[in-house]
């Protein structure tokens, strides 16, 4: 199958998909800017699946003691993600949503005049963001009954020009019970990589909890037999507040070393925040 672009019915937003990536990207300037800005998108997009699925052995195999070295932009700006990780068990995989956004956004950006853009590519977003101006993200916390539960509003001023969401309920899968872990950072990709972390780090023992090896779950996970969330029934109070505490101190740590500038962990209808509000400012809907 080849890759598919086309603007969506309002004629501002692009539309890129190629098997399992789908994405919506919007720019803002001068109409010819923003019509050239997709062109280079759509181009750049159509050769991104071919090659990760060349590199996807070595894509799925956890980073070691060596950085791993790729050609590809893409599969570097995985590899770079992830690198300050690991100390724990993650593979590139776990930021190729974001670092695709980010390839993307480089794609439009390259030699244009843009006042503003972004790529969402499943939640995973990457920013551009002029002097002066800004972007408005809704959070969604259940995707399974979506709603806009709150407004992250992040300025040029900011250091923040990745957003990423993780989470039982997410099309990754998780080793916690969170529904979704919300990060903010310096960029798509390391965004992608941390809300994987924090959501991995809200895993509590109750019954109310079903796990399940990776590999029965998904064939093509680099997961393999560790056990991964599957379903989460009704949790006491406790048990919320524990798995939000896991969360909250791996995004404390986190954030102590610059990784990332903020996290919203969602459980349940219990919300832990990381970061200064004001810094995120994030409005309730």
């Amino acid at each position: 199958m080849r890759a598919q672009q086309s603007l969506l019915p309002d004629g501002l937003r692009l539309h890129l998909q190629h098997g399992p990536i789908d994405i919506i990207a919007q720019a803002f300037g001068a109409a010819d800017e923003v019509a050239l800005s997709y062109e280079q998108a759509g181009r750049r997009f159509g050769t991104i699946l071919h090659e990760l699925v060349a590199e996807l052995p070595r894509l799925r195999t956890p980073i070691g003691p060596a950085m791993p070295l790729f050609s590809g932009t893409v599969e570097r700006r995985m590899a770079d993600a992830v690198w300050p990780h690991r100390s724990f068990f993650i593979t590139p995989m776990a930021a190729v949503a974001g670092a695709v956004a980010e390839e993307v956004l480089a794609a439009m950006m390259e030699g244009r005049a843009l006042d503003k853009a972004y790529v969402n590519n499943g939640g995973d977003i990457a920013l551009y963001l002029a002097g002066g101006e800004s972007l408005t993200a809704g959070v969604v916390t259940n995707q399974d009954a979506p709603a806009l539960d709150g407004r992250v509003v992040i300025d040029a001023a900011m250091p923040v020009r990745g957003i990423a969401t993780s989470g039982w309920r997410g099309r990754s899968l998780s080793l916690g019970v969170a529904d979704s872990v919300t990060v903010l950072a310096g960029t798509a990709a390391a965004a992608d990589a941390a809300a994987t972390l924090v959501g991995n780090a809200t895993d509590v023992a109750n019954e109310a909890v079903r796990v399940a090896p990776a590999r029965s779950v998904r064939d093509d996970t680099d997961l393999g037999d560790r056990l991964v969330t599957v379903d989460v029934g009704e949790l006491s109070d406790d048990a919320i507040q524990m798995a939000l505490d896991g969360g909250a101190q791996q995004a404390e740590l986190l954030r102590s070393r610059g990784l990332i500038v903020a996290a919203h962990i969602a459980l349940q209808g219990a919300v832990r925040v990381v970061g200064s509000l004001d810094a995120l400012k994030l409005e309730a809907s």
